[in-house]
């Protein structure tokens, strides 16, 4: 696949001979900014206001909408689009579920935006209620929403707008393992993204478009795969696997823009930590021939619009009580970054189910699976308000208890790495408690997991097959989500615990200033 990526020099190569007739368009563009309405901090979690004023906190909306007004300030033709994924992450999604979105990304001017898998997170009809707020289409190709009386008529696949005298095709694209990451419903039909997209590329082609931009919410490598595999895809806009491309930043995942043939691939992170600027050239043909930029860190540098901080402070009154309470503290940062979390033992990891098994274990249950994609955010050293822990797990999933063999066990665990290879860094990664597995790479299903051990309280021994054994989880995961489908059929199933968050606060509240550690509980070979 990278065999097709230009190299730099090719890059600027692309921009000889511009003509008179060419025309030029900066696209801006955000992705995964799931309601973080407020300044982060470096670990993506909440950011005092003590940490603001010390100019250590990053975006938030009243910086982007500076960052955007500049951004368009420099340019004589722009347009605003997103990546997907604008809901859930913070008690602002919880409290107001699109409602605040709507308005912001109303008042930023978006031109465009594909469905994210967490747009369907409490059904299609909040997805269905924030498309009747909104000023701009949202889109999805890649499905069949014919059934959804929610959104059948209503969600388009792609759109087009007008910038500058010339006609931009849009086109959204959702992950196709969407109805296993949130809640679409039986009635939403997840189809292939190449086919998807060829069929909208051809469909734009026929009415005399002739400039056309995925919006795909289907991470990195899908994206190269779209791009490779379709034809008169100029520029794909990432989002999913909160990948970072930059020509500066000795973190990014690669190049800004990462071409692959003539299509353009830019993503910006996540959070609204950066915004995305790519300034791209067509001839008359509407071939790509200049394609350049990088994304924009919104640090201190850039002011936060006053208007836009009284906003988000009003809409912050109702959420105070609930997340200003003092409820725990840390010795130590605690790790709770994606990249970790979703491969490997992490820190947030060890603790949640850590704290799962804890509040169920006097029910005779020995094991604990939590799904990294639940992980959200890490937590700074010192207090830790309810907010920080919302912030956490955002997602008011409740605990699940239940029992299986240890073959479906195994299963599960299988389940967890297989996608461990690929650079979307899958969320269905579990992190554990009474137990350790050892990940032996990139064997067949069924082979990529050996030397599970189960910690029987007088020691550790190996999973038996046959052997019932009690597990909890969330009820997200228990009812299948993130491919664990071997669990819906689980025997003594009771998905109705507590909220996640609380268990957890209350984990944390009991340990006094808890340090966060690693223990080897899951190994690599």
């Amino acid at each position: 696949m990278f065999a097709r990526l230009f190299t730099s020099a090719a890059v600027l190569a692309l921009t000889a001979g511009a003509a008179a007739a060419d025309y030029s368009l900066t696209v801006l563009h955000t992705n995964d900014f799931h309601a973080r309405f407020e300044p982060i901090s470096k670990y993506d979690a909440g950011c005092s206001a003590e940490d603001n004023a010390a100019g250590e906190c990053f975006g938030g909306s009243a910086r982007l909408v500076t960052a955007v007004a500049d951004a368009r300030a420099r340019s004589n033709n722009s347009i605003l689009v997103d990546g997907g994924d604008q809901f859930q992450g913070t008690l602002f999604y919880t409290y107001y579920k699109g409602k605040l979105a709507a308005e912001m990304m109303n008042k930023l001017g978006y031109d465009g935006m594909t469905v994210g898998n967490h747009e369907f997170d409490d059904g299609p009809e909040v997805l269905a209620g924030f498309m009747d707020t909104i000023n701009f289409p949202i889109l999805m190709s890649n499905a069949d929403v014919s059934q959804e009386p929610a959104l059948a008529g209503k969600l388009a696949k792609s759109a087009i707008i007008e910038r500058g005298g010339e006609k931009i095709g849009l086109i959204g694209l959702t992950p196709q393992d969407t109805d296993e990451l949130a809640s679409p419903g039986d009635l939403v039909i997840f189809t292939d993204p190449v086919g998807a997209v060829q069929g909208e590329v051809d469909k734009l082609t026929a009415e005399g478009v002739n400039k056309i931009i995925v919006l795909s919410h289907s991470g990195y490598s899908v994206d190269q795969k779209v791009a490779a595999e379709t034809t008169g895809v100029d520029v794909i806009v990432g989002g999913h696997t909160n990948t970072l491309l930059s020509n500066t930043n000795e973190r990014a995942e690669g190049p800004y823009p990462t071409m692959v043939g003539s299509t353009a691939i830019v993503s910006a992170y996540a959070y609204g930590k950066f915004l995305g600027e790519l300034n791209v050239t067509f001839n008359d043909a509407g071939e790509v021939i200049s394609a350049t930029g990088e994304p924009i860190i919104t640090d201190a540098s850039v002011a936060e619009d006053a208007e836009t901080v009284a906003r988000i402070a009003e809409a912050a009154v109702p959420l105070e009580e609930i997340r200003s309470k003092v409820v725990a503290s840390t010795g130590a940062a605690i790790d709770g970054s994606r990249d970790n979390c979703r491969a490997k033992e992490c820190e947030m990891g060890n603790l949640v189910a850590d704290a799962m098994l804890a509040r169920v274990k006097d029910q005779g249950i020995q094991v604990a699976l939590a799904n990294g994609g639940g992980l959200r955010a890490g937590l700074e050293a010192g207090e830790v308000t309810m907010g920080d822990v919302y912030t956490v797990l955002p997602f008011q999933n409740t605990l699940a208890t239940f029992q299986v063999n240890g073959a479906t066990l195994k299963d599960a665990l299988e389940n967890a790495v297989l996608q461990y290879d690929d650079e979307t860094k899958n969320g269905r990664f579990a992190q554990v408690a009474g137990m350790t597995f050892t990940i032996t790479g990139s064997e067949a299903f069924g082979n990529r997991i050996s030397e599970v051990m189960i910690d029987t309280g007088a020691g550790y021994e190996t999973l038996d097959p046959a052997k019932v054994y009690g597990v909890v989880s969330n009820n997200y995961v228990r009812g299948g989500g993130d491919g664990y489908a071997m669990f819906r059929d689980a025997m003594n199933a009771y998905d109705f615990g507590p909220d996640l968050a609380d268990v957890v606060s209350e984990y944390l509240a009991a340990a006094g200033s808890y340090e966060p550690y690693l223990d080897g509980r899951i190994t690599v070979k």
